[in-house]
């Protein structure tokens, strides 16, 4: 049986391979030698920094439905639960292994440009003189030494921190310890750069990994022992994130998350990476204090983990070897200078970042703060910057005597601790915060205000696929709708007054709104187009998603498929839907685009007899986005927006150079054809450019 006819069998792709296919698709960024140098290393960081969230957040989960005994198979597209976590630890295994030789590779071209990341068997006298002088001044004070050897308890080991594993052997003068082996961990800092810039040789550009400046400290670190021989190997564990939040009715939601958030750090053990050449002695006595079993992903790998520091890889002064920074733009007819919503009270504009400035949201929510004619100002908030100019113009807001409403997800996966700092902060200042809807989280991206007009009250709002936040808005592309669209501004008043009294289910007739509406409303979007297909009106489904995994939604995209719609989709990440097989998903073509950005907008276009739907939205095609979250999906009625959104669709839908084809084989093939090339991204900026002219 072919690899095709195999696949074809099922009807759904596996969510959590398919993931593991995107994160390859990361990593085929930082194999790629049309990416600069610099840029590539911090690919290598993406994927491994994607690694560690999925172990802590899927592998995990995957891992309880092992341990309850069941095998899982209805929910995760036709494979066991047990030969899952088997499959996923093969894949990250190859994987891994893979972004070790580009890494490599890497680092030998990074030598042909005079930058050596050296060990610290390597160092010359003045750098050796250098790295002691460094580690006495700034590392030593940091570090946390743990004897081991001799501990009744083993101690519990931080969530994706390195440690180096010391092995020492005694000498036979040595009376400190009754065993002649003896263990240590060492927790490499966090508030340290991995990289350490050493002093400049000539033109050459030498760094050494604070793990490698650590192991040439040894001797210091250790010198009132007596020991004949020392080995320091790293090992990293990564722990299950899933919050546990007590019922305690006294407590305050607030205070159940912090607490919640603090006992992550010592959730189960879901991961075990380990530098292959440690000795088995070793390796033995760590599984065996650290508890892990059978059901753990158990992955040897290189010489160094935490990989994910390459993200902050530095710059080194090399502009040759970063990507070419870009001004982000401004939005044809509107500025920066004057009164934002005078010009929004004319008409819709559209923001899609990082081509266009983000600037535009913090002016919106800044002049708001000081109009006298502003009375309020709702929001939601679901990951900050960490230094937020959008919390600091709300807190102004209330300082001016607004009233100030914002709901702020305290579980936003990995990101509670800093909304939580953020809530404390808010509610000092007087803004009145809303904690969400029991039971639901709220990932929504919407904001109204009221301001008197002529003894009337009108609403300005914003209505986005992303955060609120300066530093995402940098590398995430997303779309933000501002509008004085009463009739919108009313429906997000509605979703608010949800929040606060959510038995009373409302009712809307321009957004669609999660988790009573978007199902049914998407399902009746596809089925009008069948219809329209069966009358022989214009017809067609397009998609931009992060996520497609509802198994319902896929079918009825079959179902449109098998009626003769045909249907494009963009996916950046998982996509469950198996497309190209005949007879049940030969009309639907997917691609994902991985470039310098993250492609984060969802946007829907419906043909709609030729008048098309658009709308943009929070919300993926996910059981949690469509079914356990507060989302809204937006409209746009705007002629002229609607046209620039399907112009941005069909530039990101013609790229032939950086979009991979989703195939039933999940090869991850680029697009190539013979036409004038085009680079979505970079003929995006190209687009607004236009439009300024």
């Amino acid at each position: 049986m072919s690899k095709t006819s195999k696949v074809a069998k099922n009807l759904y792709r596996n969510r959590e391979l398919s993931w593991l296919q995107f994160n390859a698709r990361v990593l085929q960024e930082a194999e790629d030698k049309t990416v600069p140098l610099i840029e590539r290393l911090r690919f290598i960081g993406i994927f491994s920094n994607n690694l560690d969230e999925f172990f802590k957040v899927r592998y995990a989960t995957i891992k309880r439905i092992v341990e309850a005994g069941k095998g899982g198979r209805r929910v995760l597209g036709g494979i066991s639960a047990t030969e899952l976590l088997e499959e996923i630890t093969q894949t990250v295994i190859e994987q891994q292994a893979t972004s070790l030789s580009i890494l490599n590779s890497i680092q030998e071209e990074l030598q042909k440009e005079n930058i050596y990341i050296i060990d610290e068997t390597e160092l010359s006298p003045e750098q050796d003189k250098y790295v002691l002088d460094f580690f006495i001044q700034k590392v030593s004070p940091s570090l946390v030494t743990i004897m081991i050897g001799e501990l009744e308890e083993f101690p519990k080991l931080k969530d994706s921190a390195a440690y180096l594993a010391v092995r020492m052997k005694m000498s036979k003068e040595d009376v400190t310890f009754e065993s002649k082996i003896n263990y240590a961990l060492i927790e490499i800092p966090r508030q340290i750069d991995r990289f350490v810039e050493l002093p400049t040789e000539g033109d050459k550009q030498y760094l050494i990994m604070l793990d490698n400046l650590i192991r040439r400290c040894l001797g210091n670190i250790f010198s009132i022992f007596n020991y004949e021989s020392i080995t320091a190997h790293m090992i990293k564990i990564t722990r299950d994130a899933e919050l546990d939040i007590d019922s305690d009715l006294s407590r305050s939601f607030l205070e159940k998350i912090s607490r919640s958030v603090e006992k992550r750090s010592s959730g189960d053990p879901v991961r075990f990476v380990y530098d292959k050449n440690i000795d088995k002695e070793t390796l033995e006595f760590l599984m065996n204090k650290m508890g892990i079993d059978s059901t753990d992903s158990i992955i040897p790998g290189g010489r160094y983990h935490n990989r994910r520091d390459y993200m902050k890889f530095p710059s080194l002064g090399r502009k040759d070897l970063l990507y070419e920074a870009k001004e982000p733009l401004r939005i044809p007819g509107l500025s920066l200078e004057g009164s934002i919503l005078e010009k929004i009270a004319e008409k819709d504009y559209l923001l899609y970042t990082p081509y266009q400035s983000f600037g535009y949201v913090v002016k919106f929510l800044k002049e708001a703060a000081l109009d006298p004619k502003v009375k309020s100002i709702k929001i939601t908030i679901y990951r900050l910057a960490e230094s937020s100019q959008i919390a600091g113009a709300l807190i102004n807001a209330a300082k001016n005597g607004k009233d100030v409403t914002v709901q702020i997800e305290l579980q936003a996966r990995f990101d509670e601790a800093a909304n939580i700092g953020y809530a404390e902060e808010m509610q000092s200042e007087g803004v009145k915060l809303i904690f969400g809807v029991t039971g639901l989280k709220v990932h929504c991206k919407a904001c109204v205000i009221e301001r008197l007009e002529n003894k009337k009250v009108s609403r300005y709002s914003f209505i986005s696929t992303g955060n609120f936040n300066e530093s995402t808005a940098r590398v995430y592309t997303d779309y933000t709708l501002f509008t004085s669209n009463q009739r919108i501004g009313k429906e997000i008043n509605k979703v608010f007054d949800f929040f606060q009294v959510n038995y009373q289910i409302k009712k809307y007739r321009h957004l669609i709104v999660s988790p009573h509406y978007t199902r049914n409303a998407i399902y009746n979007l596809i089925e009008k187009e069948i219809q329209n297909h069966e009358q022989g009106l214009p017809c067609g489904i397009r998609l931009k998603l992060n996520s497609l995994s509802d198994f319902k939604m896929i079918d009825k995209l079959y179902a449109a498929s098998q009626a003769g719609v045909k249907i494009k989709l963009i996916v950046r990440g998982i996509c469950c839907l198996i497309p190209g097989v005949e007879g049940m998903s030969e009309n639907i073509e997917v691609i994902s685009v991985v470039d310098k950005f993250l492609e984060h907008p969802r946007l829907f276009i419906f043909e709609n007899g030729g008048d098309p739907k658009i709308y943009i939205s929070s919300a993926d095609f996910m059981g949690r986005n469509l079914d356990n979250r507060v989302e809204i999906s937006c409209p746009v009625y705007d002629e002229d927006i609607k046209e620039e959104l399907i112009d941005t669709f069909e530039i990101c839908w013609n790229d032939n150079v950086k979009a991979r084809i989703i195939s039933q084989d999940s090869d991850n093939d680029y697009r190539r054809n013979d036409k004038p090339q085009i680079r979505s991204q970079f003929k995006l900026y190209e687009y607004y450019q236009q439009k300024l002219k």
